[in-house]
């Protein structure tokens, strides 16, 4: 699979500086961890989900969570297993290099080895488990669940711990939560792939939900854990770990408050106003802009509850051809040295030691979401991916 591998290859051609890598489910763990992009949550419950997971990786999707938690309830989990048993034997019937990274997201750590084994050979197509409200304590046992779960199947599982208890909201227990994360995550690091926010959940305990109008660090407390997160789990030091961004809850606005937030002239220049005003229409400049931010803050990638999130995602994930030249000035071998380059751009300076983190976090997102040319920018991305 590919990031754009569902456009035409002549179109990739056009857009593209640097295309987008190949990769599967056994490339290594840094890569797929940045190649996650939109992950789409789907309810495991879905009576065609096999059919579901093939048209959503031809539409270009490339990571998908099957969920039994908390998009079902409490009475369908049986079925919803039970349906996934059903779904991946059907998914192991046809062309597997066609099929998305896949993740179930269980309750409780003794799913994890009873799925593995109710899903007998089929388990070769699942990438890993997410696991929710984690914390050290509560999430010890889902990682000795998993290993155990990995040993007997003879596959590599990855992790995907949800943080999104209230001890991590809260302020007087926030950084001990955050400290006992880190010493679980650490001891099994080989095994988490990423750390994914549950935003919807630090809102719900305060009674809160951000309007369409809004994004996620328009809401301060939320803003506040987002930067701790990053702070103590998403350093550039080695210690760090991939963490995804919240979930956008809105595909479509009746009303709006405030003004858009889409500047128009970038879609005048592009010729495509049509596309910035379904943008509009359907909520999705603030989920521009929440994935703007996203990216400001540290994160990487983001949860999907609605396919036509993943899109402006990953368009948005594309390196610009001017990030792209100055990671490169930034990382050659006669810069190691250090000091102050101008950008070939001759609009900045690169600093080469402290920005040298960010080049190689750049050439890491260039390697799996491709490079632009000179001349694309999002709104052309955005509207070369949308089927036609």
């Amino acid at each position: 699979m590919r990031h754009f591998g569902h456009i035409a290859p002549e179109v990739r051609r056009r857009l593209f500086h640097q295309q987008p890598c190949e990769f599967d489910a056994d490339s290594p763990a840094r890569l797929l961890a940045a190649a996650l992009g939109a992950t789409l949550y789907s309810p495991a419950t879905r009576p065609r989900l096999a059919d579901d997971v093939r048209k959503q990786a031809a539409r270009g999707v490339v990571s998908m969570v099957l969920c039994l938690e908390d998009s079902i309830g409490d009475e369908d989990v049986a079925a919803g297993e039970e349906n996934l048993v059903h779904q991946f034997a059907d998914l192991a019937a046809g062309d597997r290099s066609a099929l998305p990274l896949l993740f179930i997201r269980v309750r409780t750590p003794e799913q994890i080895p009873d799925l593995a084994h109710r899903l007998g050979p089929t388990v070769a197509l699942l990438s890993g488990f997410v696991l929710p409200k984690f914390t050290e304590e509560r999430g010890i046992p889902f990682l000795e669940a998993l290993a155990s779960a990995e040993a007997m199947s003879g596959r590599r599982l990855f992790a995907m711990p949800v943080l999104e208890s209230p001890e991590l909201l809260f302020r007087e227990s926030r950084v001990d939560t955050l400290e006992g994360i880190f010493r679980a995550v650490d001891k099994y690091r080989e095994k988490v792939l990423a750390l994914r926010l549950g935003v919807t959940d630090f809102c719900s305990s305060y009674g809160l939900r951000r309007a369409p109008d809004m994004t996620a660090y328009d809401v301060q407390i939320v803003a506040s854990v987002i930067a701790d997160v990053v702070n103590m789990l998403g350093r550039a030091d080695g210690t760090g770990f991939t963490v995804t961004g919240p979930v956008w809850e809105y595909f479509r606005v009746q009303e709006r408050m405030f003004k858009p937030q889409l500047r128009r002239s970038p879609f005048l220049e592009g010729q495509a106003e049509q596309l910035r005003e379904a943008l509009i229409e359907h909520a999705m400049d603030g989920l521009l802009r929440e994935i703007a931010l996203d990216q400001a803050n540290g994160l990487t990638g983001k949860t999907c509850i609605h396919p036509s999130h993943v899109l402006p995602v990953h368009a948005l994930s594309v390196v610009s051809h001017e990030e792209f030249s100055d990671a490169q000035d930034i990382l050659r071998p006669e810069s190691g040295g250090g000091g102050v380059l101008r950008s070939q751009y001759t609009n900045k300076m690169n600093e080469v030691k402290p920005h040298r983190a960010w080049a190689e976090r750049t050439m890491l997102r260039a390697e799996v979401f491709g490079v632009a040319n000179e001349d694309v920018g999002f709104v052309e991305l955005l509207a070369a991916g949308i089927p036609g």
